[in-house]
């Protein structure tokens, strides 16, 4: 019994088609598809303003490939399985989730990296707890999402003040039930990126305080499915360099950006959330913010991770060390960066 899987199947039809002398659009004949993986509803983000052209940037045209969108992740870290199972061929990614990947195997190509916005993870604390700054969390109930980029911003913030993790009574939670957790009163701290922490402390306005100084150590890339960038590494590289680009289009017009995925039904104009992101795109404080300083994946993303990796590693997070400069920096990728530097420099 013959069977088709999908690749086959349009083959198949696409025969039939040109067989009975009906033409095919050169569209579907002359570009191959790249399913992008989309951290969210797709709503909102730098994918949400190159599916909508963004100022008139034809991100399809840019890429030489038809986007095929895959939304509903709740983060980079899920993503890494649905490149294992082949459903994603290009995605973000923070350090912790690059971490998690080379760490059991997932088949990734870093093809472009780039440092977070220093500014990305907010610690946000009850006004009533009297609580000001990092040596004040000791005993405290502390909210945070564990392996994650805000998990990082936490250990690494009681570390410079000198505080141990197990100093503090830590509770890890999902971004939406750490708001929860906060804004009932059941937590004293709650440590999470952005947009979400901005709209909750517009939410929670008279009950809640920002800390000062609660920095962001994490890098972020743009990984390919290794399987798909053997076959079109040169869209791999195209797709970098247009996320570049969308963000700077992003940078320049943070308002009209907004005016973008209110639109697209991202939130409602003139809402908490519009005016919260509003906000995070001026300052530059969202995770893509900094993608206009995107570069190849070399040394100083490798150690910075490297970083992260042992952290998680200290504190059980991870069940092994894991190596970041050895996978990152391998020679088999010498290739991707060097095609990376040209296309950016270009």
């Amino acid at each position: 019994m013959l069977t088709l899987n999908r690749r086959s199947f349009i083959a198949a039809g696409a025969s039939s088609l040109a067989m009975s002398g009906l033409s095919i659009p050169a569209l579907a004949q002359d570009k191959p598809e790249v399913t992008i993986a989309i951290i969210g509803d797709g709503r909102t983000g730098p994918w949400a303003a190159a599916r909508a052209d963004i100022t008139g940037y034809d991100f399809e045209k840019a890429i030489g490939a038809r986007p095929r969108w895959q939304p509903g992740f709740t983060a980079s870290l899920p993503v890494m399985e649905a490149i294992r199972s082949g459903d994603v061929d290009f995605t973000f990614a923070t350090s912790t989730a690059v971490v998690n990947a080379v760490d059991v195997g997932i088949p990734i190509v870093p093809i472009a990296a780039f440092p977070l916005p220093v500014n990305t993870v907010d610690g946000v604390v009850r006004k009533e707890s009297g609580i000001r700054q990092a040596t004040d969390l000791r005993g405290r109930k502390v909210a945070y999402q564990r392996g994650t980029t805000g998990h990082f911003s936490l250990l690494k913030y009681l570390e410079a003040a000198g505080v141990d993790f197990s100093e503090v009574q830590g509770v890890s939670l999902t971004g939406a039930d750490g708001f929860t957790a906060l804004s009932q009163g059941e937590v004293d701290a709650w440590f999470h990126w952005q947009p979400a922490a901005t709209i909750g402390l517009a939410r929670l306005a008279d009950q809640v305080n920002r800390l000062d100084g609660v920095p962001t150590y994490d890098y972020a890339f743009y990984v390919a499915r290794e399987g798909f960038h053997q076959e079109h590494p040169e869209i791999a590289v195209r797709l970098a360099v247009a996320v570049r680009e969308v963000q700077r289009r992003i940078n320049a017009d943070p308002a009209g950006t907004v005016a973008i995925w209110a639109a697209n039904g991202g939130f409602e104009a003139g809402s908490i959330e519009a005016k919260a992101f509003e906000q995070l795109l001026t300052e530059k404080r969202v995770s893509e913010s900094t993608a206009v300083d995107l570069r190849p994946a070399d040394k100083q993303a490798a150690d910075a991770t490297q970083v992260l990796a042992t952290s998680f590693y200290k504190h059980g997070v991870l069940p092994r060390e894991v190596d970041l400069p050895g996978f990152i920096l391998d020679p088999r990728f010498d290739p991707v960066r060097e095609a990376v530097a040209g296309a950016l420099a270009a």
